[in-house]
């Protein structure tokens, strides 16, 4: 499977980018960034140093918005300092930096590999859909040449976790997730319903650590993050879901859907099923509602510990 990973580069997604490196069913041809946990810049340069930690240079990351489509500026909330750190990975420090640099023009990048792979390529996001939105604004021909894109984002039975009524990817912009969701993109839509069902927790990061520097690394990460999202057990595999659905959809449970998001105050950031389309046929989104949880974390720490080694 040929992957371009769509990322704002904190704690969670730098485990799905370690997951997307180490996974066999996985070819990611490269990375594009955006702003939410962190901002635009200081993600990518997180990507491309987690990247480096995993031996894994040569797969390019791009520069993507700097901020909402209807905003002037991205203004970076508290609780996602908080959660992810001043650097956006639980401020650990590298000890071999990577001298590699990121590329310009991530929505070029997006809207080429559409029209290089067509439906051999699966998208995943796992920060705002601001990129790709951008992307089939600048280029609506590839609307319909997209494979597959997976979101991590959204809930439809569950409270959201920024406001009770919105989750944090769709919240930082409300307008482009409603733009993509109402394409015709063949989306799959991975919420809050199914990534708080699967649980990493300490016993699992301490196991890494067997992994000599990369896998110590990436367990001070992370421990940072459980430190901090306030949970009992640990903490929820958001991103790491995204790319789990991706490769092995049948441990998910869907129902198909015509998803929009609402854009006006009071509700804005909700992800809910479109009432003006729900009798319409063959609905474009497929929103996961369950999870063989169990499945996925033991797949997901399988592969991290394989490319921990792997990376020493």
């Amino acid at each position: 499977m040929k992957m371009l990973l769509d990322v704002d580069t904190g704690i969670d997604d730098g485990m799905a980018i370690a997951y997307a490196v180490g996974s066999q069913d996985v070819e990611l041809i490269g990375i594009v960034g955006s702003y939410g946990n962190i901002e635009t810049r200081g993600g990518v340069k997180n990507a491309l140093n987690l990247l480096n930690l995993l031996g894994e240079d040569n797969i390019p990351v791009y520069v993507g918005a700097e901020h909402a489509l209807n905003k002037p500026a991205f203004e970076r909330l508290a609780v996602s300092a908080r959660i992810h750190g001043d650097n956006g990975v639980g401020n650990i420090s590298f000890e071999h930096p990577s001298i590699q640099k990121a590329l310009d023009n991530g929505i070029d990048f997006i809207i080429q590999s559409v029209k290089t792979y067509g439906k051999e390529l699966t998208i995943v996001t796992t920060g705002p859909l601001t990129n790709l939105a951008a992307a089939l604004k600048k280029a609506p021909e590839i609307e319909k040449m997209i494979g597959k894109v997976v979101i991590m984002g959204g809930a439809i039975t569950v409270p959201g976790n920024i406001r009770k009524i919105a989750e944090a990817n769709i919240s930082q912009d409300p307008e482009a997730a409603k733009y993509v969701f109402e394409s015709s993109v063949s989306i799959t839509m991975v919420g809050l319903d199914v990534t708080m069902r699967s649980i990493l927790t300490k016993n699992d990061t301490m196991l890494w650590r067997q992994n000599g520097t990369v896998g110590t690394a990436y367990a001070d990460m992370v421990d940072y993050y459980i430190d901090h999202v306030n949970a009992k057990d640990g903490c929820y595999l958001h991103d790491p879901s995204a790319i789990a659905a991706a490769i092995h959809p049948e441990w998910f449970t869907m129902l198909p859907m015509h998803v929009t998001v609402i854009t006006e105050e009071g509700l804005r950031g909700r992800t809910i099923c479109d009432p003006d389309r729900m009798r319409n046929c063959n609905p474009n989104v497929q929103v996961c509602l369950n999870v063989d949880s169990k499945q996925v974390l033991h797949h997901f720490n399988d592969v991290l510990n394989t490319v921990f080694n792997t990376a020493n």
